[in-house]
């Protein structure tokens, strides 16, 4: 054997081996991210706590998209449970009174800044009818608008809100 075929096979085993080495790293890399970094959902979970005075685990939220705009629904999963109930019903009252005046703090909150439909609904609030009403279970929110361009930033609203919400959304 000569020395550059010596030479060549020990550069090729030194190749291998740097590549399972890397390769090793970046699976540990991923594992360790994936244990350590909550998912999207329990991001928003967390954030969600802080805004919203319902438990999220006790509760569905649900968002039908209509025509002219759509509907907003949260409800206890245990209709017996009144003080969530309560806390549903308070809350989506104060947030339509908020969303009226174009104020979607708390969505932006929890949802981030740049969540889809977010900054149109902010500046065509004004042309949002927006209605709360009370119900047995909960409460919901109803979106009305005769502007095309105000029902799509509502439904990639709604959207956005049901993905990030995982398992408590419909």
């Amino acid at each position: 054997m000569t020395t550059s075929t010596v030479t060549t096979r020990t550069r090729v085993i030194s190749g291998v081996l740097i590549a399972i080495a890397i390769a090793i790293a970046v699976a540990a890399f991923a594992i360790t991210s994936w244990f350590d970094n909550p998912t999207r959902v329990e991001s928003i979970a967390e954030r969600g706590a802080t805004v919203m005075p319902f438990d999220l685990e006790s509760t569905t939220h649900r968002f039908d998209p209509k025509s002219d705009g759509g509907i907003q629904h949260v409800v206890a999963d245990d209709p017996t449970d009144q003080m969530q109930v309560r806390l549903v019903q308070e809350h989506l009252r104060e947030e339509a009174e908020a969303f009226a005046r174009g104020e979607f703090d708390d969505p932006a909150q929890i949802h981030g800044a740049d969540m889809p439909g977010l900054d149109t609904l902010e500046e065509g609030s004004d042309r949002i009818d927006i209605s709360y009403e009370r119900q047995a279970d909960g409460a919901s929110i109803t979106y009305a608008t005769s502007e095309p361009e105000l029902v799509t930033a509502l439904h990639e609203w709604f959207a956005a809100q049901t993905s990030d919400h995982g398992e408590q959304a419909e």
